[in-house]
């Protein structure tokens, strides 16, 4: 079941590209914008995290840190934000359960069991659920200009 707003977020620990844990909620506590992603190196999730990286300081300044979740390994998505420039946190979830915890799941993608749908959620310090999507296109981004707007709400 996909999670709503007003949802308590779950914790997790998901290695990043260097293999860092990285668990939320953040120490000390933050707001967080949380995007899963289908797969690296696919059009859309390249686009993506391409915008969102050269936008990153736009959500710093709203006093959040990005983070993007993929059931890809840490080392294809190493290889994927060395490639492509992308500079926001990238973490693995190759055991997809995150992804599932999060209801940003998919049964089957193209023959892939347990793809992340392409999602969005703000959390925020307390680790309320404040914004979310999750769309069951791959080809429709989240709506920014609303995460932007809920982040403007939050101290």
């Amino acid at each position: 079941m996909t999670l709503q707003v007003g949802d308590k977020a779950p914790q997790f620990t998901l290695p990043d590209t260097s293999r860092e844990d990285v668990s939320f909620p953040m120490d000390p506590a933050q707001n967080v914008v949380l995007l899963f992603v289908p797969l690296a190196f696919s059009g859309v999730c390249t686009a993506e995290l391409c915008d969102v990286s050269q936008g990153l300081s736009a959500y710093e300044d709203l006093g959040a840190r990005v983070l993007a979740i993929s059931v890809d390994s840490p080392f294809a998505l190493k290889s994927w934000s060395d490639q492509e420039g992308i500079t926001l946190t990238l973490l693995s979830d190759f055991n997809k359960e995150v992804s599932a915890a999060y209801g940003a799941q998919y049964d089957d993608f193209i023959g892939l069991k347990g793809v992340a749908k392409r999602s969005a959620f703000v959390i925020d310090k307390e680790g309320v659920i404040r914004h979310a999507s999750v769309s069951d296109d791959p080809t429709v981004l989240p709506d920014f200009e609303a995460i932007q707007a809920c982040l403007r709400t939050l101290e």
